[in-house]
């Protein structure tokens, strides 16, 4: 099936069989199609070329006309939305998601051919959310600094709101519209300051990565929170009093101290909100030290 016409393809499972698929450059790649019966063994394993590029087109619009049940991508894409905020990733299925809009779960097939293929969708589509479209929006924050602080902002909440998208490790990048237009508007607080292409990706990375791993103590907190029945504030109401009698090891001074110093600020172990805003102050200073030497 020619994939520049993905808005009819049909993805039905059929006999497996060789075929050619068209990329949209012209170049031709052999590969087989899909198949409800098992493989016999002495198949080769077939190209994944096909999938990623079915994917890639999924994810930029290329859907299938609504069928006569008034199914369609942005209705499945919502279920799958709604059920992982409610419940987490790993409560999001085909059938879950099918039960969910009263179909049945092969009818999703013939538009979302996979989980993989709806958790990417998912993602993209909450992406839309950070900058509503509006690719200058981190640059109008002023000044590279408060433009890297509003895009850390955004991501910090959108986490809040959306805790599902940190189970999601892609080890490879989404490449949906809503991914690219966050990138473009990621990347422009940083364009003209003295940075490389090369340097401009890595500190952008180095920003996000932080919002991702404060997000992740943050969300761990609360989950400890909740399955504990304690808030911090009550769990080191109980503990900080029992350490200063049991922590006596001279070699513990240093820690005792600063531990202390942390549970009176906090009235807990650790902020994750604190640790989110002071290592993104660092990274930032970071980064303008890099640009000052030169």
């Amino acid at each position: 099936i020619p994939l520049s016409q993905t808005s009819r393809y049909d993805v039905s499972y059929a006999v497996r069989k060789e075929r050619t698929v068209r990329l949209p450059e012209g170049a031709k790649i052999s590969a087989p199609a899909y198949s409800a019966r098992k493989d016999p063994p002495t198949v080769a394993r077939r190209s994944p070329a096909p999938d990623l590029v079915r994917s890639i087109y999924l994810l930029w619009g290329h859907h299938p006309s609504p069928g006569r049940s008034g199914l369609t991508v942005s209705a499945i894409v919502r279920a799958g939305i709604e059920i992982a905020d409610a419940a987490g990733l790993d409560a999001v299925s085909m059938r879950k998601v099918a039960d969910h809009l009263g179909a049945g779960t092969m009818s999703l097939y013939a538009y979302v051919p996979s989980k993989d293929d709806l958790t990417a969708l998912m993602a993209d589509a909450v992406y839309a959310e950070l900058y509503d479209n509006d690719v200058e929006a981190a640059a109008r924050a002023g000044g590279w600094r408060a433009g890297m602080r509003f895009v850390a902002r955004r991501n910090w909440d959108l986490y809040a709101r959306h805790p599902w998208l940190l189970d999601l490790r892609p080890s490879r990048p989404l490449l949906g519209p809503n991914v690219s237009r966050k990138y473009e508007t990621e990347l422009r607080p940083l364009e003209g300051i003295g940075l490389s292409d090369i340097e401009m990706d890595a500190a952008l990375a180095l920003v996000l990565s932080h919002v991702d791993s404060a997000a992740r103590a943050d969300r761990t907190a609360s989950r400890t929170q909740d399955d504990s029945g304690m808030s911090d504030a009550q769990w080191w109401g109980i503990v900080a009093p029992v350490l200063e009698q049991v922590m006596v090891d001279a070699d513990l001074v240093l820690s005792g101290r600063v531990g202390s110093a942390v549970g009176a600020e906090f009235n807990a172990a650790q902020d994750p909100e604190h640790a989110f805003a002071f290592g993104l102050d660092t990274i930032l200073d970071g980064i303008q030290a890099r640009i000052d030497r030169r």
